[in-house]
Parts: structure tokens; C-alpha cells; sequence
């Protein structure tokens, strides 16, 4: 297959891209490398598929020969009449998005750009030129003040709490729109809190153990009253190939448009969390307890019964093991 990665350089999106170029497929990889966390990380991780920034040429170049990247913004319409211009795409997995809910509060304007406008030309790309599949990544926040748990498909996702939160579920209207009017074969995954390796340092496993490591305090909020649905980077990678290349075992594989849940299913409170860490670490934390923050919700936690039935989705990694290889990965990142 020819796929087309937006996102590469972020924490799922180079995972995913490194899967599909380990099981010969080819790709395109897109991402703007923004500041919005560590620009370094965002580079080590390109180096890791074999992409490097040449300073003579401010250009960046690729070792692998499977593999195309452009350093772009997916709002940028010249993207798509230009550098997308020659390329026929089999699937589509649009990862990029300005990402973080506290974020959205004091930069609105980064999220309608990327992730409104962006995926408005993403979509009209897929529509001047068909693919098989588009891919994209909404989140488990649409579900904002739903208090019915664990979170199905079929719940209600009117009342977001955050900016983030809004984009994403604009993105699934927009997507069921053309779905609706083009055929355009769309499926939005709803992602839980993800991590592992390479992770994002916005993200509390990574602020956790930075500042457990550092003997920093750490804020909790809500007294630690809250849970959430911590996924292994390794399971949603699997469980984003088989979306990829292969048909659904129950659903109607013509339906052009699908939700679906991609998690753990097993939330976990928030201080049971830090515990693990603490342990892995052989490190007590200095904990601050904080009332909880604008746009956080209380509790996530996925049924991920749709996808499982459909792709055979089940997530194999426990919580400590995926810790402690997080955790060794920070120790020798940053040395």
C-alpha cells in the first residue's frame, strides 16, 4: 500500500509510520515539526525512520527509499495542490492536530487553524482524489461532560468542556458530511490517553516521571480523585494497521462512515498511577494537590467492544510493563 502519514514526527504518528514502512508499505510523511513541545524529540524521532535535516541545503533528506517526507502545515493549501499533487494515495491516516486541551484555552486560534481548517483541505483533497480509507484521530475528550462510563460510541458528545474537545467533534461531523456526499469512506478514532516510549512530555506519564526523577513536586488535581484509560503506544499502533489494511470482520465494509474507541478498557486511578511510578522509579514524588483545571474531566475510560468485534482489538500491554519501558526509555534518552 501507499499511505500518507500527516503527523510523522509526533508521538503515534511515528510509531505508525515505522509499522507500516517495517511491513513494506510505502509512505508519505507530513508534519510542520511546531514548537508547541521539545522540536529536539520531535527530530530524534524522524531520525529514527531515517530522516535528517541538512543544513546546506535546508532541506531535509531521506535513507529510506519507501519513504517521502514534507516538512508542511496541513492548513496550507499548497500542500495539497503542489507537494500531494502527484502522489495516489491507497489510505490516508491524518494524525496531525494542535494538540493539548489546556493549550486550547489560552491558544484557540492554533487549534481552528490546524485542526478545523487543516482538516477541511484534507478533506477536500481525499474528495479530488479518492483513497480507500481516511483514517483520522478524534479523542476520547468529545465525550466532555457524558457521565455514563465506560464511554461508548453511541453516547452522547454535545457538551465538550475544552476548544480541543470542540474541534475534534467538528471533525467527525465534518467527516460524516462527506461521507455522506462524496463516499468518502471515513473512520475517526476516538484515542485514550497514550503512551510509551518516545512519548509526548505535555502528557502525565512523561510530567510525572520527569519531575519524580528530578525531586520536583508534581501537581494532582482533583485531590487525585480522577482515572484515566492509559494505552500502551504499542496496542493503538496494532490496532491502527489492522484499520489500515484490512476490512472489518462485522461491519458492513462499504459503510463510509465509522467511530470508533481505541483504548485500554481498563482506567486506572490516578494516584494508583503515580504509586507504579514511584516504584519503577525507587522515588518518592512530591505530590501538590490542586482543584481540578478547566477542561478536565473526571474520568475516561473505553469500550473498546466495537472495535474489538470489528478488527479483533485487544490490547496486550499491562500498565507496569509499558511503565517500566517508558521509564527506561526517559533514563536513556536523557541521560
Amino acid at each position: 500500500m501507499k499511505i500518507l502519514v500527516t503527523g510523522c514526527a509526533g508521538f503515534i504518528g511515528f510509531f505508525l509510520t515505522r509499522k507500516f514502512l517495517n511491513e513494506g508499505h510505502e509512505v508519505v510523511g507530513v508534519d510542520n515539526i511546531n514548537n508547541y513541545y521539545s522540536q529536539s524529540l520531535k527530530e530524534d524521532r524522524l531520525k529514527q525512520l531515517g530522516i535528517y535535516f541538512d543544513c546546506s541545503t535546508g532541506k531535509y533528506n531521506c535513507t529510506n527509499n519507501k519513504l517521502t517526507f514534507i516538512k508542511s502545515d496541513v492548513e496550507d493549501e499548497l500542500l495539497y495542490s503542489q507537494q500531494l499533487a502527484n502522489f495516489q494515495f491507497d489510505a490516508i491516516c491524518h494524525l496531525a492536530a494542535q494538540a493539548g486541551v489546556r493549550y486550547s484555552i489560552t491558544h484557540p486560534e492554533a487549534y481552528i487553524n490546524s485542526n478545523i481548517f487543516g482538516f477541511f483541505r484534507m478533506l477536500e483533497y481525499c474528495r479530488k482524489n479518492p483513497v480507500k480509507k481516511f483514517i483520522y484521530a478524534s479523542s476520547s475528550s468529545v465525550y466532555g461532560k457524558n457521565s455514563s462510563i465506560p464511554y461508548r460510541e453511541e453516547d452522547p458528545t454535545e457538551t465538550p468542556v475544552s476548544l480541543y474537545a470542540a474541534t475534534k467533534k467538528s471533525n467527525e461531523l465534518l467527516a460524516h458530511s462527506y461521507a455522506e456526499l462524496y463516499g468518502i469512506h471515513t473512520i475517526g478514532l476516538r484515542f485514550f490517553t497514550v503512551y510509551g516510549p518516545w512519548g509526548r512530555p505535555d502528557m502525565a506519564p512523561f510530567i510525572f516521571t520527569k519531575a519524580i526523577i528530578e525531586n520536583q513536586p508534581i501537581r494532582i488535581y482533583n485531590q487525585g480523585n480522577m482515572s484515566r484509560d492509559f494505552t500502551y503506544i504499542d496496542d493503538i499502533i496494532e490496532g491502527i494497521y489492522k484499520i489500515t489494511t484490512s476490512d472489518p470482520l462485522t461491519s458492513d465494509p462499504s459503510q463510509s462512515f465509522q467511530i470508533y474507541n481505541i483504548g485500554n478498557s481498563q482506567p486506572v486511578n490516578l494516584r494508583d498511577f503515580i504509586s507504579q511510578i514511584e516504584e519503577l522509579t525507587e522515588k518518592k514524588a512530591i505530590k501538590i494537590y490542586e482543584p481540578m483545571q478547566p477542561g478536565d474531566v473526571k474520568d475516561t475510560w473505553a469500550d473498546t467492544g466495537k472495535l474489538q468485534k470489528d478488527y479483533n482489538y485487544k490490547p496486550q500491554t499491562l500498565l507496569r510493563t509499558g511503565l517500566s519501558a517508558f521509564i527506561n526509555w526517559y533514563k536513556e534518552y536523557y541521560k
